[in-house]
């Protein structure tokens, strides 16, 4: 299994995977925005003989008092190639590739159950909210020590995101 940066090109193949990895459209739709309006901040695939069979996608979020993160969504991996580590592996990339670009910290909605292996904890823990009242699906991970945001308040995610809630 190949991850690396999303190439141009892509994102046809990016749309259509996430659509078969979903329910709706909804994350396909949103990454497309994202990358139109220059906010998708990091976008990695997962490469196989198959061409891409994963997706980890960070766009940038920011708290009431303006501090700066990265949101982690969407996360997705073709159904044939679940449960082989192929998303684990995409979450460490991606995580690795915000710290390397300088992001201090990560917010996700996403299962407490999935996350905390990676060192997500509940954000609310930190003061954190979401505009979704997502409670403990919501978390944070603190990318590099004296990065938790300061103040705490509410996270506001990209635009975009509006569209698709």
């Amino acid at each position: 299994m190949k991850l690396r940066a999303e190439r141009e090109g892509e994102a046809a193949a990016i749309h259509a995977l996430l659509q078969a990895c979903f329910p709706t459209s909804t994350e396909a739709d949103l990454v497309t925005a994202l990358r139109a309006s220059g906010r998708l901040a990091l976008s990695w695939v997962a490469g196989a003989d198959e061409g891409i069979v994963g997706h980890i996608g960070f766009s940038p979020v920011r708290t009431t008092a303006g501090q700066k993160g990265l949101g982690l969504a969407p996360l997705g991996v073709a159904p044939k190639q679940r449960r082989q580590g192929i998303g684990s592996q995409l979450v460490r990339a991606g995580l690795a590739a915000a710290q390397e670009a300088g992001c201090r910290w990560v917010v996700v909605l996403g299962d407490p159950g999935y996350y905390s292996r990676f060192g997500f904890q509940p954000a609310r823990a930190c003061g954190l909210s979401d505009a979704y009242g997502s409670g403990e699906a919501f978390q944070l991970l603190v990318l590099e020590p004296g990065g938790l945001p300061a103040g705490g308040g509410r996270v506001h995610y990209a635009p975009e995101f509006a569209q698709f809630s």
